[in-house]
Parts: C-alpha cells; sequence; structure tokens
C-alpha cells in the first residue's frame, strides 16, 4: 500500500514556507510531481521550494515555455506541462529528471510515461479560501525517509 502524508496549510505563506522547509533538505535529481486545480497553490509552492534552494530571481509559472530553470544552491527546474500536447515526442525531459538540480513539474500526470518512477507527488487541494490540504504520496525509499523529516 502506498504511504501518504498530509499537512494542511492555512494562508499562500504556510504553504510557501513548508515547500521551503521541505527545499532545505532536496537533493540533486529530486523531482516533485505537483497537482491541483487552478488556482490549488501549485505555482506559491514553488516560489516555496525556490525560496528554499536560495533562489532570488521572481518565480512564476512557466506557462508558455513549459520549463524555466533558476538558480540556487542547486539549479531548479520548473515545468509547467498543461500545454504540452500528447504527441509521444521526446521533449527532452529525462534530461532535467537526471540533471544537477531538483525537478518540480505542474499537471505531471499529462507526462506521467516520461517521470521517473522514483519520486514525490504532491497534490494540492482547497479546504476553504486560503487553506489547502497538501497530500504528500511518496515513491521511493529516499521520498518516504524525506516525507517523515518534515511531516510531524
Amino acid at each position: 500500500m502506498q504511504q501518504q502524508f498530509e499537512f494542511i496549510s492555512n494562508s499562500e505563506e504556510e504553504t510557501a514556507q513548508f515547500a521551503e522547509n521541505l527545499a532545505a533538505k532536496l537533493s540533486s535529481g529530486d523531482v516533485l510531481a505537483l497537482e491541483g486545480d487552478l488556482g490549488a497553490g501549485k505555482t506559491a509552492f514553488t516560489k516555496g521550494i525556490a525560496s528554499g534552494l536560495g533562489v532570488t530571481r521572481t518565480v512564476n509559472s512557466p506557462t508558455f515555455t513549459i520549463i524555466k530553470e533558476y538558480h540556487g544552491r542547486m539549479p531548479l527546474y520548473h515545468m509547467d506541462v498543461y500545454r504540452v500536447s500528447d504527441t509521444g515526442e521526446d521533449l527532452g525531459f529525462d534530461e532535467y529528471f537526471e540533471g544537477e538540480g531538483v525537478t518540480v513539474v505542474e499537471w505531471a500526470h499529462l507526462i506521467k510515461d516520461w517521470l521517473p518512477e522514483d519520486l514525490l507527488l504532491i497534490s494540492i487541494f482547497r479546504n476553504g479560501e486560503t487553506s489547502r490540504r497538501l497530500v504528500l504520496e511518496p515513491r521511493g525509499e529516499r521520498y518516504v525517509s524525506l516525507c517523515k523529516e518534515i511531516v510531524s
């Protein structure tokens, strides 16, 4: 059975702080797959990851470019694959997943066939106007350990 961990956030700032705490424990090659409705907080979460990695540039959704790269203590590869058509075309995702940085993929289910087997799936659900429920599903022992560390 797949393990799940949950975190309740009461504000965008709390979501970003949770992500920042997670980022402090991330390593090169880590992949975070984000799911959630439009406006659920995927980009706010990614901004927290960026802050935790020491990225100083403004982070926004790469909706029209698919991938944006940011540099902090290690690279952050921010993907928004919402507009990727199901062409079966190899867009080189594995180069990022196996790269020197951390990869965050918004709408990850759209490229599930290209995702690595080991990753951390994070689903963000609205609990109210500002409250969010984050459900973390680790795939692989490294991510199980990571979740145990950050979700108390």
